[in-house]
């Protein structure tokens, strides 16, 4: 299923302005505590979290955003995985879009798809000036609510399924740093290109704020 533009969303008459609101970093307990599920994804609340959530968001240079990262402890993320980041990885067998355009997830569930996991760059807002290798899963279902209430289910592959793993995590407490499985990989980002450089890791699409 795909999903309405959101520019209706976002840019809809409406009776209060968006605001930007300020990320918790790394430490504050609200990013170690697992979210609790919405009730009515229809909710006036959420419509106003949700677009304070894009403007924090695009306000930050980000991919994405989780409700916790803005200190609200509920199920609910947004991320984007544009087409000149989706590299050239899409094989004869794979006809799904490993790209998505801005997507709120709410309620969300992951579902891998067979056993090939890839390592990538990740940064976070919550955690900034850093990237890190992280091994996620290549392929994966997902499937939640939308703003209106109704069910999604996308196939996702390569960028779009990593940035979608990064920010469900975020419900669950959990920051990228607790996924890598070596921490001599976790480095300031000023730092990345003496990495490539020697040969360590090619440079891939991930290196991204996700959230």
């Amino acid at each position: 299923m795909r999903f309405r533009p959101f520019t209706d969303l976002v840019f809809a008459p409406i009776f209060r302005l968006m605001t930007i609101r300020k990320i918790a970093r790394m430490g504050h307990p609200i990013l170690t505590q697992v979210a609790e599920p919405v009730t009515d994804p229809t909710a006036p609340e959420i419509l106003d979290l949700v677009r304070d959530m894009i403007e924090t968001m695009e306000d930050a240079n980000g991919a994405g955003l989780a409700a916790p990262q803005v200190y609200v402890p509920l199920r609910v993320v947004i991320f984007q995985a544009p087409a000149g980041r989706a590299g050239a990885e899409i094989d004869a067998e794979e006809e799904y879009d490993p790209t998505a355009p801005l997507t709120v997830l709410i309620n969300p569930e992951i579902e891998q798809v067979g056993d090939e996991v890839e390592l990538g760059w990740e940064g976070c807002l919550s955690v900034p000036d850093l990237r890190g290798l992280v091994p996620r899963h290549r392929r994966i279902i997902y499937r939640g609510l939308d703003i209106d209430g109704q069910s999604i289910e996308v196939r996702a592959q390569g960028f779009h399924a990593r940035v979608v793993q990064h920010e469900c995590d975020h419900l669950d407490g959990m920051l990228y740093p607790q996924r890598m499985p070596d921490m001599r990989a976790l480095i300031f980002e000023s730092e990345v290109q003496h990495w490539l450089a020697e040969g360590s890791q090619k440079e891939t699409d991930d290196d991204q704020n996700f959230s």
